[in-house]
């Protein structure tokens, strides 16, 4: 079959467009950088891709807070399509920027309810946090508590390494009621961890994240948003330690390979 197609939106203050076009020609998609003006004027139509993605940036310089205007660009102009794109069960990625974004229009956690009910806000140590990050995948144990079924995530090992950079990755639920849902239906796709795999504080959790959460998806799956950068760990050589996956590929590769396999 073709090359399953993927739309990466993008406008002012997005940084991180080309690396995830690359990550996901490399994990074997069509990618495309689509300003989101294009969608608005129809230039380009949303119906069109398989895939969509959100990357990493300061959309608008992060004025009012970060990935809010973007946020409410895209659920005011381009709602209903977005809307009908995840419940059709395509594949939607948010990363850093693009996870605050999904968050803040109220496509996660519950793309159903495609309102706001979380929030990615101010790191605790009060500062820009960049570097490598342990990360603790969520799986699936049978007779045991649900975990995680996100598409995305799929054969990657119990505990990679990404990088994170940001300054509001901090994710709170909006009450406890939330944040219990997310934990029982299994919403919880990756956790900050020390090396050895526990839930520690800083600077392992590096922005104070409640349950030390870095990643969620939707109850189907297939909307998933993460704070760390999967698209700057594709290569092998990436990493200062050259760890990874087997030949000469990162972890974060396996992310984008997982979307493109599901289309497929």
């Amino acid at each position: 079959m073709n090359k399953p197609k993927v739309a990466i939106i993008r406008t002012a203050g997005t940084n991180c467009d080309f690396e995830t076009k690359k990550a996901f020609e490399l994990a074997g998609a069509h990618a495309e950088r689509v300003h989101i003006n294009q969608f608005i004027n129809h230039t380009r139509k949303l119906p069109e891709y398989e895939i969509l993605a959100v990357p990493g940036g300061f959309s608008y310089g992060d004025d009012i807070a970060s990935g809010k205007i973007l946020a409410n660009e895209i659920k005011n102009k381009l709602g209903e399509q977005i809307a009908k794109f995840a419940m059709d069960g395509k594949p939607i990625i948010g990363i850093c920027n693009g996870f605050q974004i999904l968050v803040k229009m109220g496509l996660l956690p519950d793309t159903k309810l495609f309102k706001q009910t979380s929030t990615l806000t101010f790191n605790d140590s009060d500062k820009f946090e960049c570097r490598w990050i342990n990360l603790k995948a969520e799986k699936r144990e049978k007779g045991k508590e649900k975990k995680a079924n996100c598409l995305w995530t799929k054969n990657l090992p119990e505990i990679i390494q990404l990088p994170v950079a940001h300054g509001e990755g901090k994710f709170v639920a909006g009450d406890k009621k939330i944040l219990d849902e997310l934990e029982k239906s299994g919403q919880v796709v990756f956790r900050y961890v020390s090396p050895d795999g526990k839930l520690t504080g800083y600077p392992y959790n590096p922005n104070g994240a409640t349950n030390n959460i870095a990643g969620i998806c939707n109850k189907e799956g297939n909307v998933f948003g993460l704070m760390p950068h999967p698209e700057r760990f594709v290569y092998k050589w990436q990493h200062p330690s050259r760890l990874g996956a087997d030949d000469d590929f990162g972890w974060g590769l396996q992310i984008f390979k997982n979307a493109v396999e599901y289309v497929k």
